[in-house]
């Protein structure tokens, strides 16, 4: 069941990242918009993954102490796979010529740094109830 959950707020905290990244495509249109878009999706997926992790995959009853004590693992782990998810999503704009590549690079980067990131997150950031 938690296995199906994380996969499930993967795939929502996915669909925040590319929207975020639409809507700043959407309102830009320079030479490095890439890069506004990719830290856009990065800050908003990042935040919708957090509170989805913290209170319904690793512990639903965390005091306000431990809760705060977190956040700043979770930042760490997220910088080792955020970092998989850029080189992933900007390889497959250089390299990989298809329709939307910016997405389906996003989409290939962000399931390998989710599927990476529990194991993380579980191990390093709430390990204590688990």
């Amino acid at each position: 069941m938690i296995i199906t959950k994380y996969i499930l707020f993967a795939v929502l905290s996915t669909a925040v990242n590319i929207f975020s990244q639409f809507l700043t495509f959407s309102m830009l249109d320079y030479e490095y918009e890439i890069y506004v878009a990719i830290a856009n999706g990065t800050i908003s997926g990042l935040l919708v993954k957090y509170l989805l992790d913290k209170y319904y995959i690793f512990d639903l009853n965390m005091s306000k102490y431990e809760s705060k004590n977190t956040f700043a693992p979770y930042i760490l782990t997220s910088i080792f796979t955020t970092i998989i998810f850029w080189f992933t999503e900007l390889y497959f704009i250089k390299y990989v010529q298809i329709s939307n590549t910016e997405y389906v690079g996003a989409i290939v980067g962000l399931s390998i740094g989710y599927t990476l990131k529990y194991f993380l997150d579980k191990n390093f950031v709430f390990n204590e109830k688990n």
